[in-house]
């Protein structure tokens, strides 16, 4: 069954939301550019509510060490999430599990991507866009992906409820991610939409 990750997370009604329409992971951004940043104290109050078996990932763009150790000393979050230019050291320097997005561009090589963050659980997909780490909101092409790849993938990018299913059909991906696609505006989940995106999750992983 394709796993679901509802990323973009800001208060505890659109965890406890996501989590009781089947949501496997959550993600919280700390990267103050972002709408939907998320302070340390919130997060920390969001997660002290979340039920057992639910995966926090924490999202950094290029952290420094001061904040991203901050934020790791805070927070007990279970996967983390690099979404910039880190090294693959960098990324696992903090003996934590982590995943690393590409954005996808021309001339991306995946099966190159997945060699050098070899310690990683897995790649997140996104979409490129100059300047914009993510959340762009926007559908990259999906026959660029490999079906060789030696790394759990989790597809991200413009993914919504009435296009899920498609992207899961042709990609068969480990997991899926959505922010945009289930919001009513940027850092508010739509609950209907949550549903509905999950549902369209499932209907093609039974």
């Amino acid at each position: 069954m394709t796993r679901v990750k509802i990323c973009g997370i800001t208060n505890t009604e659109d965890a406890l939301a996501a989590v009781d329409a089947g949501a496997d992971a959550l993600g919280f951004v700390f990267f103050e550019p972002s709408p939907r940043n998320v302070s340390v104290d919130t997060a920390k109050t969001i997660l002290a509510n979340l039920p057992p078996f639910v995966t926090s990932v924490g999202l950094f763009v290029n952290a420094d060490d001061r904040f991203l150790g901050g934020v790791l000393d805070a927070l007990p979050l279970d996967l983390l999430q690099f979404h910039g230019d880190e090294s693959e050291h960098r990324c696992r320097r903090w003996n934590k599990p982590y995943i690393k997005a590409v954005r996808m561009k021309d001339g991306v090589d995946l099966v190159a991507q997945c060699h050098t963050y070899h310690s990683s659980r897995g790649i997140l997909l996104d979409t490129y866009m100059s300047g914009t780490p993510g959340g762009t909101g926007q559908v990259f092409d999906w026959e660029k992906v490999p079906r060789d790849l030696d790394k759990p993938i989790v597809l991200a990018g413009g993914l919504d409820p009435s296009n899920v299913a498609a992207a899961i059909r042709q990609v068969k991906p480990w997991a899926v991610d959505v922010s945009g696609g289930v919001e009513s505006s940027k850092g508010k989940k739509d609950h209907a939409l949550i549903k509905a995106f999950i549902t369209g999750v499932h209907s093609v992983s039974e």
